[in-house]
């Protein structure tokens, strides 16, 4: 069976979908006819052969947060299990948004992870935030490239640690019951960059190194990660990146804003620039780059939800990974998905993992 990174070669060229563990050789035109007809409908009846009642609805809390050293307001929304006890601590995502974005966005993230008991804290970025596309229009490039520059790239990341400090507050009710060995950075576009940054990325500017590591994440999930800022070096922008990382694309996940271009193939080689082995890759066969948003259900089709509750799902499967050295998940979802997939994540070898001591709270 072909590896990922054989289906990561062959994705260089975009003329054919890429072999992997989902298929072989089909080409992209006829995928629209095959899949649709055949793949989707197939993944929707098997969901709903083993569907179980809905869950409990997650409690959602929203913050106005605002931080005085940096006069700057860090709105945010917390997902939290609804079946969250007092005997057993919760994992926690920070997930940070894209450009254009706010807290309220990727509602089905916070939903699907906190159903199965994983919380998550939404950031929204005031520099970079829904705010951008308001205003006169021929200004909107301006707005763009000003969200997008190097001070509001670190702005962005110390939004995200400002918000756990707050959530992790001795005063803050929920602080108790977060699992602080099982905190994960996560973010679509913008916010894949912002989540790197916070593990380890680093963007070098007039002789400086920018960055803004904050080590309490153990492992990040990026979705559809741009190019840095220009950077071409992606191998020395990521070199102190060590932790275990997932991430997550499509064959069409094409960035197209005034005055911004991105392909696929960028999603690819941040993947690849990645030093450490304990990374994973997921590439579904279709949907664009905002199918990962809370877009319209008709954006992408019927693709477009399968792709949310996949990505949901895969999330928390990696993690069953790298906190519990539990593979089965991974490879349980990878045949549930088969279908809708181009390349498939492989595991990989991870310590046993073992309860640490409490830590204060």
């Amino acid at each position: 069976m072909p590896s990922v990174n054989d289906a990561v070669t062959d994705m260089v060229s975009l003329d054919r979908i890429p072999p992997g563990p989902a298929s072989l050789g089909l080409d992209r035109r006829c995928f629209g006819a095959m899949i649709l007809a055949a793949g989707v409908g197939g993944v929707l009846a098997s969901r709903r052969a083993v569907a179980l009642p809905a869950p409990p609805v997650a409690k959602v809390i929203d913050f106005a947060w605002f931080d005085p050293t940096r006069g700057r307001a860090v709105p945010a929304r917390l997902y939290w299990p609804a079946v969250a006890t007092a005997k057993e601590r919760v994992p926690l995502i920070v997930f940070s948004h894209g450009l254009g974005g706010s807290r309220t966005g990727y509602s089905y993230l916070g939903e699907g992870w906190s159903a199965q008991g994983t919380a998550s804290l939404h950031i929204q970025h005031v520099g970079s935030d829904q705010t951008l596309w308001e205003g006169n229009p021929l200004m909107l490039l301006s707005r763009l490239n000003g969200a997008a520059d190097e001070h509001e790239a670190i702005e962005r990341t110390r939004d995200v640690s400002f918000g756990l400090d707050q959530l992790l507050r001795r005063d803050n009710p929920f602080q108790a019951a977060v699992d602080r060995t099982r905190i994960v950075a996560a973010g679509h576009s913008y916010g894949a960059n912002t989540t790197l940054i916070l593990t380890g990325a680093r963007v070098i500017r007039d002789g400086k190194s920018l960055g803004y590591r904050d080590l309490r994440f153990s492992a990040s999930i990026v979705i559809s990660a741009p190019p840095f800022y220009g950077e071409t070096d992606l191998a020395g922008i990521l070199a102190s990146v060590d932790v275990p990382t997932l991430h997550v694309t499509t064959t069409e996940d094409t960035i197209r804003l005034p005055g911004r271009y991105s392909p696929v193939q960028d999603r690819i080689d941040v993947f690849s620039a990645i030093p450490t082995p304990h990374k994973a890759l997921v590439v579904f066969r279709g949907g664009s780059h905002s199918v990962f948003t809370d877009r319209s259900l008709k954006n992408g089709g019927p693709l477009n939800p399968l792709v949310k509750r996949a990505t949901a799902e895969v999330s928390l499967a990696f993690l069953d990974l790298v906190h519990r050295s539990d593979p089965a998940p991974l490879d349980e979802w990878c045949v549930t998905w088969k279908p809708i997939l181009a390349a498939a994540p492989t595991p990989f070898s991870v310590p046993a993992w073992r309860p640490t001591r409490k830590l204060p709270v």
